[in-house]
C-alpha cells in the first residue's frame, strides 16, 4: 500500500456499520485504537489466461511483509474519494495508468484482523475492484514502487484461491470460505459459462415483449410539418445518446460494442437484441439484474498505459460496468455517499443548493477532472489534486456535460421551428433550442403546456427515476406523435375539473391548493420515441416535473392512445383471461383501462407538491421523500385516480361509465405493473396498492387462484388509501412512506400467485414498439415481428 507521505496522512473514522463518524484520526492511531476506515483492493485479472497479477509485498511493510498479496491497495485518506484511491494506489506502485472505466466495483468487504502481537489492528471496509484486461500485462511493463512492492507475477484464479484455502504461510491470508470468496465466484461463473443455456434465457427474456409495429397515418400534417417531422425525428434520435450515457459511463462503449459483433453468433444478436429493449446491462424487468457482464462489454487499447515494452502494443482492457445498477446513475460520482453530498449542500447557498438539487446538473469531482487532466498531459501527479479544497464535489449544467449532443439537438429543432406551419410548435421548438444551451426550461415547459399542433412534441429532460439516490436528476427522453383531435376533445372534461377534484381529495383540507389549474390533455398516436423509454413502454405522461410550473399553470398530458390499444390487446386482456373470475371477466374494457390512464396523469397534477414543513419551512414532495418520491407519486396518481373516477360518477360527469368496470380491469391491471419489477416506481407503487385492497378484503384470491373485487369494500380501501399517501406527501414524511412501503411495496403471496400462473402461459409483459415511419427517416431497418 503506498503511503509514502511527509506527513502521516488521517483516515476518517467509521461506525461498524461503515457510516461516517465526521472524525478523522491519524493512521498509526487508526490501527492502535482499532477504529473503522475505508480501504481499496484492486485486482488485475488477465482474461485470455485466466490469471490475477498479484504483488510481493515490501519487507518494510507494517504489515504482512515479505508475503504475496493484492495486485495493488491502499488506504482512503480523509476527504478522498474510493475510485480515485484505486486509480491513484494502481499508479503509484505498478506505474499502471487507467481511466475510471477499467475499474469495475465488485464488492465491498470488511476485513477484521489483529497482528504484530496485537499492536496492528486492521479493521478495514475494503472496496474490491476488478479491472479485467485481455491478456497479461508484460512483466518489464510495470513500474514498481520500491517502498511498496518487491516484485508481481500472475497466478491462475483457482491455484491463488488454491493457495489461499489451505493457508500457505507466503500469501497474505484472505478467507475466500466467507465473503472475500465472492472474487473467486464472480470469475468462476462470468468466464464458465454454458452458451446454449445463456442463449435460452435471453430468448425467453426477449419473449416477455410483444413486437408492435406503429403505423402512423400523416394524412393530417400539412407538407411543412412533414418536412420538420424528418427534422424532429433525427433531434429526438439524439435523446438516445445523452441517455445512453446518462445510465453508466460505459454504457455507450458497450452499446457500440454490442451493435457492432451482433451477427457474430447466435448469443451475440440476442444480447444486442435485448440491450435495444433496455438500453443497459440490467433487465427492466428482473429487478435490474445485469444479464450482461464486463466480460461482454468493449475492448478497449491504451498504448501509453504502462512503461513501453518493445514488440508490445499497449495494455487492451475491458471497459467496466458494475453487476449491481448504481442508484445514482451516472449522474454522482459512483462512489459518492448521501452523506459527502449532504455535507456539499449544506455548505452552499440557498439559491446553489436548489441548483445541485435540481433537475438539470450532474454532480462531479475536482479530484477525478483533475486526475483525468493529469492522465492526459504527462502521467499522474500521485499528489492530491483537489488539497486545500474542503469539499471534491461540485455542480456541472446540462449544457455543459452534454454540450456536443445538445448543440446538434438544438440546430436541429431550430430549423424545425422554422419550417414548421404551427404557430405555437415554432414557439416550442425554438424555445427548446434555447433551453438546450441555456440550460433554463422553464419557457420551453411553458411552450410545451401551450402547443396546440397537429404534430406533437414531447423533447427534454423530465422523468427521475434512473437517479434512485435521491430522485433529483432528470434523463433526455422524446415523443413525437400525431394529435388524435377527435379522442382530445372527449377527454377535455377531466382537465376542466381538476379544482374540483383537489378541493375534495380525502385529506386535510390545510393541504389542499385553492388555485390548481386545469391539465391540457392531449390524445397522441404516436410514431416515435427515444431516450428513457428503456423496458416498459409508457401508455401516458403527465408535466413538467417543476414545481414552479406545477404551483403556477399545474400540468399537462398526453396521452399515447395507440401504445395503449396494443397494451391492452396484447397484455391485459390475455392477463385477465388467467387472472380475474370468471364472473368479473366480462367487465374488463379498453374504455375503463384507457379511462383510468387517463385519471392516473390528470391525479398527478393534484394533491400536494409545492408543500410547508411542520417547522415552517417551504419545501416540495420530491425534495422530502427522494428515492421514495417516484414509487409514492406513482402510487397516489393511481389510487387517486380510482377514487376521482368515483367522484365524478356520483357527480353525473361520466353518464354511462361502470365502476364495476374501472375497479375489476384496475385488478387486472396490477398484475400487468407489478410485473415490470418492484426496482421500478410504477410496479413497486402497484404491489403498495394491491396489498393494500387485498389486506382490505377489497381484492379477494379465490380458491381457483382467480382474483375478483369486491364491490361492497373497494371504496373505502381506494379512499383510505388514498388518504394515507396524500397525508405522508403534504408533511414530506420521508420515515411513513418508507414504512409504507417496507409493508405493502413487496412481492406477496397472492402477488406470486398470479404473477406464476401468467408465467405458465407466457402473457406478454410488455410490448416493444418498432417505429416504420421514423426507421425509414433515419435510415434504420424496422424490426420482425414475432
Amino acid at each position: 500500500m503506498a503511503e509514502s507521505h511527509t506527513q502521516e496522512e488521517h483516515f476518517d473514522v467509521l461506525t461498524k456499520t461503515g457510516k461516517k463518524t465526521g472524525v478523522s484520526k491519524p493512521r498509526g492511531a487508526v490501527h492502535r485504537d482499532g477504529d473503522y476506515h475505508r480501504a481499496v483492493h484492486v485486482w488485475i485479472f488477465a482474461e485470455s489466461t485466466q490469471e490475477l497479477l498479484i504483488q510481493l509485498r515490501a519487507d518494510c511493510k507494517d504489515s504482512w511483509p515479505g508475503l504475496w498479496d493484492i495486485s495493488s491497495a491502499g488506504h482512503i485518506s480523509a476527504g478522498d474519494s474510493s475510485l480515485v484511491t484505486a486509480r491513484r494506489e494502481l499508479q503509484e506502485e505498478l506505474g499502471v495508468i487507467l481511466p475510471k472505466d477499467a475499474f469495475e466495483m465488485i464488492f465491498v468487504f470488511l476485513h477484521e484482523t489483529i497482528t504484530n502481537c496485537g499492536q496492528f489492528i486492521n479493521n478495514e471496509f475494503e472496496d474490491v475492484y476488478l479491472v479485467t484486461t485481455l491478456d497479461p500485462i508484460p512483466l518489464e511493463a510495470f513500474t514498481l514502487q520500491e517502498s511498496e512492492v518487491s516484485a508481481v507475477k500472475y497466478i491462475h484464479y483457482l491455484e491463488y484461491k488454491s493457495l489461499l484455502a489451505n493457508e500457505d504461510p507466503g500469501y497474505v491470508p484472505y478467507d475466500v470460505n466467507g465473503q472475500y470468496g465472492q472474487l473467486f465466484d464472480i470469475i468462476t461463473q462470468r468466464y464458465k459459462v454454458d452458451n446454449v443455456a445463456r442463449s435460452l434465457t435471453l430468448q425467453k427474456q426477449l419473449q416477455r415483449y410483444a413486437s408492435v409495429s406503429l403505423n402512423v397515418e400523416l394524412e393530417g400534417l400539412t407538407d411543412a410539418d412533414k418536412e420538420a417531422l424528418d427534422l424532429l425525428i433525427k433531434a429526438a434520435a439524439i435523446m438516445d445518446e445523452i441517455f445512453c450515457l446518462q445510465v453508466w459511463y460505459s454504457n455507450p462503449d458497450l452499446r457500440d460494442w454490442l451493435g457492432k459483433h451482433a451477427a457474430s453468433s447466435q448469443l451475440d444478436e440476442l444480447k444486442w437484441a435485448y440491450y435495444l429493449i433496455n438500453k443497459t446491462p440490467w433487465s427492466s424487468l428482473d429487478e435490474n439484474d445485469a444479464y450482461l457482464t464486463t466480460a461482454d462489454s468493449a475492448i478497449k487499447l491504451l498504448p501509453e498505459a504502462t512503461r513501453p515494452v518493445c514488440g508490445w502494443n499497449g495494455l487492451k482492457y475491458k471497459a467496466a460496468f458494475p453487476l449491481q445498477k448504481p442508484p445514482g446513475a451516472n449522474f454522482y460520482p459512483p462512489d459518492m455517499d448521501k452523506m459527502e453530498f449532504k455535507q456539499w449542500k449544506d455548505s452552499l447557498t440557498e439559491n446553489q443548493q436548489d441548483v445541485v438539487a435540481g433537475f438539470f446538473s450532474v454532480i462531479r469531482r475536482h479530484s477525478e477532472s483533475n486526475l483525468d487532466l493529469s492522465i492526459c498531459s504527462s502521467g499522474l501527479d500521485s499528489t492530491n489534486p483537489s488539497e486545500g479544497s474542503i469539499y471534491d464535489l461540485y455542480n456541472v449544467p446540462f449544457s455543459q456535460e452534454y454540450s456536443s449532443f445538445l448543440s446538434k439537438a438544438a440546430e436541429l429543432l431550430r430549423k424545425a421551428g422554422d419550417i414548421t406551419s404551427s404557430p405555437s410548435l415554432k414557439r416550442l421548438l425554438h424555445s427548446k433550442a434555447n433551453a438546450f444551451l441555456s440550460n433554463d426550461y422553464y419557457e420551453s415547459d411553458i411552450a410545451w403546456m401551450d402547443l396546440d399542433s397537429k404534430l406533437d412534441v414531447t423533447i427534454g429532460p423530465y422523468e427521475t427515476y434512473e437517479d434512485a439516490l435521491f430522485g433529483y436528476k432528470a434523463t433526455f427522453e422524446a415523443f413525437i406523435g400525431i394529435r388524435d383531435d377527435k379522442g382530445t376533445s372527449q377527454v377535455k372534461f377531466f382537465g376542466d375539473n381538476l379544482q374540483v377534484l383537489e378541493q375534495n381529495l380525502p385529506m386535510d383540507n390545510a393541504y389542499k391548493s385553492k388555485d390548481v389549474s386545469a391539465a391540457p390533455i392531449r390524445v397522441v398516436q404516436l410514431l416515435y420515441n427515444a431516450g428513457d423509454v428503456k423496458g416498459p413502454q409508457t401508455v401516458a405522461f403527465n408535466l413538467p416535473n417543476d414545481e414552479r410550473i406545477v404551483k403556477d399553470r399545474g400540468t399537462s398530458m398526453v396521452m399515447l392512445k395507440n401504445v395503449s390499444e396494443a397494451k391492452f390487446k396484447h397484455i391485459l386482456q390475455p392477463i385477465a383471461d388467467v387472472c380475474i373470475t370468471n364472473e368479473q371477466r366480462g367487465y374488463v374494457d379498453f374504455d375503463s383501462f384507457f379511462t383510468h390512464t387517463i385519471c392516473h396523469e390528470c391525479c398527478h397534477g393534484i394533491g400536494p407538491h409545492t408543500i410547508t414543513l411542520p417547522n415552517g419551512k417551504k419545501s416540495t414532495v420530491r425534495l422530502e421523500l427522494q428515492e421514495l418520491h417516484s414509487a409514492m407519486e406513482e402510487a397516489k396518481a393511481d389510487i387517486v385516480g380510482l377514487w376521482a373516477l368515483k367522484f365524478l360518477n356520483l357527480q353525473g360527469l361520466l353518464p354511462g361509465a361502470s365502476l364495476k368496470s374501472v375497479y375489476t380491469t384496475f385488478l387486472a391491471g396490477c398484475f400487468r405493473s407489478v410485473r415490470f419489477g418492484l426496482t421500478e416506481a410504477h410496479g413497486k407503487g402497484q404491489a403498495l396498492q394491491f396489498n393494500w385492497l387485498h389486506e382490505k378484503e377489497a381484492f379477494v384470491l379465490n380458491p381457483d387462484e382467480t382474483f375478483s373485487v369486491n364491490f361492497d369494500k373497494v371504496e373505502d380501501a381506494v379512499e383510505s388509501l388514498s388518504r394515507e399517501i396524500l397525508t405522508i406527501q403534504a408533511r414530506g414524511d420521508k420515515e411513513s412512506a418508507s414504512l409504507l412501503l417496507q409493508k405493502y411495496g413487496v412481492m406477496s403471496e397472492p402477488l406470486k400467485s398470479a404473477l406464476q400462473n401468467l408465467e405458465r402461459i407466457q402473457v406478454p409483459v410488455d410490448i416493444a414498439p418498432d417505429f416504420p415511419i421514423a426507421n425509414k427517416i433515419l435510415g434504420k431497418k424496422n424490426l420482425p415481428l414475432c
